[in-house]
């Protein structure tokens, strides 16, 4: 008997040395891991704020009321950015409704009314995949099916579009989340009620899920704003001392202005480009300050 308990006691110190055992090495490769993750998130925060600081210092300099209503200039002291910044803004006014009506619409079919079967399953996969595709792809497409096939040319309208469809995906994937997000109660009740699809989908659906899907858009229309390559592709100009008066009219964005600037050999341009980095900086965490507001609000309603 003392020796069968001898034994048992021997096998419980063994086990209990290799669970010991066992914890402290989960607690190194825990500890590890989180030192590199700490690590990698810090220097991303010191490249950010070097850029930061270097921008602010090199362009706060030359941002003033004159630099934002004054058009480009080969001489940088009276280089401004008004016509940049006029053009962006129409630009947008075709990008932002165009975008929301095919993309909110899209999804609200997608979740809605399409038939759960391989065709709209092979519709979301690619739809998915469009999300990952590179800008320039974007642009490319642009130039064949709206500069040259419709006869756009290098117009706000054509621009409208390509960014458009740039940011749609994006659009589509975010509805989409917003919509599943609904809780099935709140459907099956409205249907309880005597209502139809659309009026479950009008009333009960969209009200619900509008705050994700206005923070999708407007995060969405924050990267088309920042976006150079698909408008290098339709052709718009980098250097316009004039402002859009239709829809046709020739135009340039922010983005592409500041790349014409930086790629100028003086050193004064590469000041002015920072101010013009500094202003669209601006601009981005406006838009991303109304989608955090826009999706409060309306979490506190609900």
């Amino acid at each position: 008997m003392r020796a069968v308990g001898d034994e048992t006691a021997t096998g419980y110190t063994q086990g209990k040395g290799k669970n010991a055992a066992n914890i402290s090495s989960r607690e190194i490769k825990s500890k590890l891991f989180k030192g590199l993750f700490i690590g990698a998130t810090g220097f991303s925060l010191i490249v950010l704020l070097v850029l930061l600081i270097r921008i602010f210092t090199q362009g706060i300099g030359f941002l003033s009321w004159d630099f934002l209503t004054s058009f480009p200039s080969r001489r940088p002291a009276d280089a401004g950015i008004y016509s940049a910044f006029i053009g962006t803004i129409w630009m947008m006014a075709v990008t932002a409704p165009v975008s929301f009506v095919l993309g909110v619409g899209t999804a609200i079919y997608l979740e809605e009314y399409a038939p759960k079967n391989r065709f709209t399953g092979l519709i979301q996969m690619n739809i998915s995949n469009l999300a990952g595709v590179p800008s320039i792809v974007f642009g490319l497409l642009g130039l064949t099916i709206f500069v040259r096939e419709l006869s756009l040319g290098r117009s706000v309208l054509a621009g409208g579009f390509t960014m458009a469809l740039l940011i749609l995906p994006i659009i589509v994937v975010a509805s989409q989340e917003a919509i599943r997000s609904v809780p099935a109660e709140l459907k099956e009740a409205s249907y309880g009620m005597g209502a139809t699809k659309w009026q479950t989908t009008y009333r009960i659906v969209l009200p619900a899920a509008l705050p994700g899907i206005l923070t999708g858009n407007i995060l969405a229309l924050s990267r088309a704003i920042g976006e150079t390559a698909p408008l290098i592709m339709i052709g718009a100009l980098t250097y316009v001392a004039f402002l859009p008066e239709h829809l046709l009219s020739q135009f340039t964005v922010m983005p592409i202005q500041i790349f014409n600037w930086t790629s100028r050999p003086q050193e004064e341009f590469h000041f002015v480009a920072a101010s013009g980095i500094i202003l669209l900086l601006v601009m981005l965490l406006v838009m991303n300050s109304i989608a955090v507001w826009i999706r409060n609000k309306f979490q506190k309603r609900l």
